[in-house]
């Protein structure tokens, strides 16, 4: 460990044993170079977000925001570096994001420092500028770091260590996240990293609901998902969360979460031996990690290294706290009568200080030498699915703007095409198949998109009227009955005088023909007749009643009997049945 290392281990320790002074919680947790940087880049996109609508940001913004944000906090001068643009907003939510999720950055603790430390403590063990070229990123510890890993010796685990780095950095936080939801609840950015890992279904969507209830209430993600989930399971008629709150959708997932969380809790509570209770819970952590995974998977390789560097880690930092608190007498930090209000509690108080001990040494490591890869790691080395990194996650889903991708009438054409390409099927034809023709489908379910020229443009089509019956020539079957029949006879010499003297034509009717030829076309014609009126009392029928317009009263008498029996109405068929008689 360098000197910088060891003089920020020296002003981390003081600031926990005078925490008390000026925070309101002891459980505040410190974030280091990489969780400042994760940090800086979500408060960027925020700004982004409020500015222009989109949330996201370029990585040279946030790279050039990250330089003004450590020259300003140090109070160096910028020496002509190029300044970010929206810079005091970016510090704003900065600020802002700390505050609310109860963390602070080794930038506050190198200052608040000055104000706790005693007459026996060191002045300034740590410059300003050292400080600086440490979170900016050194190249010489980079290359020290490169160096002891490059001189251990290569075993399977150190050559896994070696070749995944990212593997081994992801799984490392991913521990170190859930010890951190353990000691401060607040911590948005370890729910973010510990959430959906390993995979529980609650990816993107999951956690923009999530976030979106923690909004509404004003609370924590965690306070969010825990208060959910204790009102569906706990809740009665009048306090279970409605049908239609988003956050049902994930009921699976985030009981599952929870139910893990609080297993950790009860092994913090319930075992008394801090080193124990920690080591109980880095292995429940493991359990969880490596479910289903094969021993050639990288991440089982890493988990299995982190667990056991972490377990040798907290036997050590045990061993610290007992000689501190055997030479003193007291608690390193002696709780105040108030403060089990303000997240401190005695049960498994001793193993919190150990995790937050573990914690404080993590916040203490150099930085992450490629910032691209850092920014854009993403959780797809535990679910296999391939996404963004902390800021896609953090990023709301798109909504849906109604707009199709393409026209209607292009999406209809693309249709047809594809139904018209399949080939016909056998069909189940009913008992009347003989009567379908061969080219169309008797039971086609296949749907047909008519146009707008074959739709119908009245809803309420007007009734038809009685088509008018055309004007036929004068009817002679009633003259032919009247007449006596010895003036047909009559008529019938005459003709027969008057055609004897032309010579009859093959196939032509003689005169001793012409009455039976008169005969037939009497009753042919009096058929027709029988038939056109039964078709007229049919359609007279079939229309609708027409209003009558009222008798008159000033023509009383014989007339009025005679009106209302030309008004009788006819039974079905009775018309029909007179014609046929009254011929």
């Amino acid at each position: 460990m360098g000197s910088v290392e060891l003089s920020l281990k020296t002003v981390v320790r003081v600031f926990r044993r005078e925490c008390h002074r000026v925070l309101d919680s002891e459980r505040t947790i410190i974030h280091g170079a990489d969780s400042m940087l994760m940090v800086l880049q979500l408060s960027a996109a925020e700004v982004c977000k409020q500015e222009r609508g989109d949330f996201g940001v370029a990585l040279s913004d946030v790279l050039v925001a990250w330089k003004c944000l450590l020259l300003d906090k140090l109070h160096l001068s910028h020496d002509g570096s190029p300044a970010s643009e929206n810079y005091d907003l970016i510090r704003k939510e900065y600020d802002s994001f700390l505050k609310r999720t109860n963390t602070v950055d080794l930038i506050d603790v190198c200052n608040a420092y000055k104000q706790l430390r005693r007459d026996e403590d060191p002045e300034d063990p740590l410059t300003a500028m050292q400080l600086f070229e440490f979170l900016h990123g050194n190249a010489e510890a980079s290359e020290e770091a490169e160096l002891m890993i490059s001189q251990c010796p290569t075993t399977p685990s150190n050559r896994a260590r070696h070749c995944r780095p990212q593997v081994r950095r992801v799984v490392r936080r991913v521990f170190c996240s859930y010890l951190g939801l353990l000691v401060n609840s607040k911590n948005d950015l370890a729910l973010a990293h510990a959430l959906d890992v390993p995979s529980r279904s609650l990816g993107h969507r999951a956690f923009t609901d999530l976030k979106r209830a923690a909004r509404n209430n004003t609370t924590s993600l965690f306070l969010a998902a825990t208060s959910f989930m204790r009102a569906v399971q706990l809740g009665g008629k009048g306090y279970a969360p409605s049908e239609t709150d988003p956050l049902r959708k994930h009921i699976k997932g985030l009981s599952q979460f929870v139910h893990f969380t609080d297993q950790l809790e009860e092994i913090l509570g319930e075992v008394s031996d801090p080193s124990i209770a920690a080591c109980r819970i880095v292995s429940s952590i493991r359990a969880a990690l490596l479910k289903g995974l094969s021993n050639e998977d990288p991440v089982y390789s890493a988990a299995e290294d982190t667990v056991e560097a972490l377990k040798e880690r907290i036997s050590q930092i045990h061993t610290t706290l007992k000689e501190v608190s055997c030479g003193t007498g007291i608690s390193p930090a002696r709780p105040k009568a108030y403060a089990i209000n303000h997240a401190t509690a005695y049960g498994g108080r001793e193993s919190v200080k150990l995790i937050m001990a573990l914690l404080d040494e993590e916040a203490l490591a150099p930085p992450c030498r490629n910032k691209a890869e850092l920014l854009t790691e993403e959780q797809a080395i535990f679910n296999g699915t391939e996404g963004g990194g902390l800021l896609s996650l953090y990023k709301s889903p798109e909504a849906p703007t109604g707009i199709s991708p393409q026209p209607l009438r292009n999406r209809i054409q693309s249709q047809q095409g594809h139904v018209k390409s399949k080939v016909k099927e056998r069909m189940i034809r009913s008992q009347f198949a003989c009567t379908y023709q061969e080219d169309l489908l008797p039971l086609n379910r296949v749907l047909e998109f008519p146009s707008s020229s074959q739709l119908p443009t009245c809803v309420h089509p007007a009734p038809k009227l009685p088509s008018p019956v055309p004007e036929e020539e004068p009817d002679t079957r009633v003259a032919i009955a009247e007449v006596d029949p010895g003036a047909v006879r009559a008529v019938s010499s005459a003709l027969g005088q008057r055609s004897s003297n032309a010579c009859p034509r093959k196939g032509s009717a003689g005169p001793r023909d012409r009455p039976a030829q008169l005969q037939s076309v009497a009753k042919t014609s009096k058929r027709k007749l029988a038939s056109r009126e039964c078709e007229e009392h049919g359609r007279e029928e079939n229309q609708p009643p027409q209003k009558r317009p009222p008798a008159k009263s000033c023509n009383p008498g014989p007339a009025k009997k005679s009106s209302k029996a030309s008004s009788k109405k006819l039974i079905t068929g009775q018309g029909k049945l007179t014609s046929f008689f009254r011929l």
